[in-house]
């Protein structure tokens, strides 16, 4: 009797896991990071090492690398959520050629999850390229 107690208790609870609420169309659509690299990180990252840094063991160095975004306070402060090693310069236009309605962003790749960073940086709308920053 046991048994069969157990097999509908089984029964129910995979009966359960198909209910409404966790269908995948009821499940809420959160983002997520692309496999590959969007066209909006424009340099080169396979020569990078897992700590974000790049060249012969004796000399590894982090990349910088620049982008523009919007002249806001919520722009910047969105940045520097995703982007611990953020620099904004509001009177830069840098490589990246930023417009005078735009703030420069200077980041390092020399941080955990380097890859996400710029992942999640590059899924902003208001970000529209990614390049190599040759600032020092």
């Amino acid at each position: 009797m046991k048994t069969i107690s157990l097999i509908f208790a089984v029964a129910a609870l995979c009966t359960a896991c198909g209910s409404p609420q966790t269908t995948p169309a009821n499940i809420r659509n959160t983002p997520t990071l692309p496999l590959t690299l969007p066209s909006k990180i424009q340099f080169d990252l396979s020569a990078l090492n897992s700590d974000g840094l790049a060249g012969p063991p004796d000399g590894l160095r982090a990349v910088g690398y620049e982008f523009c975004i919007p002249a806001t306070l919520l722009a910047e402060a969105e940045v520097k959520a995703i982007d611990p090693t953020a620099e904004v310069y509001k009177e830069a236009s840098g490589r990246a050629g930023c417009a005078e309605s735009q703030y420069l962003v200077i980041g390092s790749t020399q941080q955990a999850n380097f890859r996400e960073v710029l992942l999640k940086l590059a899924s902003l709308d208001y970000v529209e390229r990614i390049i190599q920053s040759d600032a020092e």
